[in-house]
């Protein structure tokens, strides 16, 4: 099955292969790039589920083809779970990881290392237009902002997170550890595993 993934983010599209190539569901996984490089997508909802119900929902309109599409961001305790949806935009437009970090790192100057904890977390989700299936599954991974980046790796705010099991960033692991244990393969190992009871119901 041929499967339109639904962003334009380099970095999420190479994760997201790896994590389809694993769940063995038969997904030909094509970028929204690959089939409609003129459509829009728009992330305007107040949660990562509807962000990422919105953008499978608006890459099915465009293509055609069924669509996966995922939001994530990081959720900051010490920040009322601030930056949250808009944590791609928290620094403003156009999206920068640098001026992100900057700004996570001038918020969070004065808060005790004790204090600091904070989770990514993504939402998955698959839209079917002809066979009216959508499913939305989520995941997280918890961690603690550091005071200064470490490692070169990952997008985002990798290099800010220290996974406490590892005492590793996000940013200082290889990509099959983070595909074992970030938020986004646990948000798509949910999703594979409801896609796979849904097609054991058909």
């Amino acid at each position: 099955m041929k499967v339109v993934v639904a962003t334009r983010n380099r970095h999420k599209v190479r994760e997201i292969a790896v994590l389809l190539a694993e769940a063995g569901l038969g997904i030909e996984a094509v970028t929204i790039d690959d089939v409609a490089p003129l459509a829009e997508l728009v992330e305007n909802e107040d949660t990562f589920e509807g962000n990422a119900l919105a953008k499978a929902r608006q890459a099915v309109a465009a293509c055609g083809l069924p669509a996966i599409a995922d939001d994530s961001g990081i959720e900051v305790d010490a920040l009322a779970m601030a930056p949250g949806v808009r944590s791609a935009r928290w620094a403003g437009e156009p999206c920068d990881d640098g001026r992100n970090n900057q700004k996570m790192l001038r918020e969070m100057a004065d808060v005790p290392t004790d204090k600091r904890t904070a989770r990514y977390r993504c939402a998955a989700a698959f839209v079917d237009g002809v066979r009216g299936v959508e499913t939305v599954r989520s995941g997280a991974c918890e961690g603690v902002l550091l005071t200064a980046p470490r490692g070169s790796g990952g997008f985002g705010y990798d290099p800010l997170f220290l996974v406490p099991s590892l005492g590793l960033t996000m940013a200082e692991i290889d990509l099959a550890t983070k595909n074992r244990l970030s938020h986004r393969a646990a948000a798509f190992r949910a999703l594979a595993q409801a896609l796979r009871e849904t097609g054991r119901k058909k």
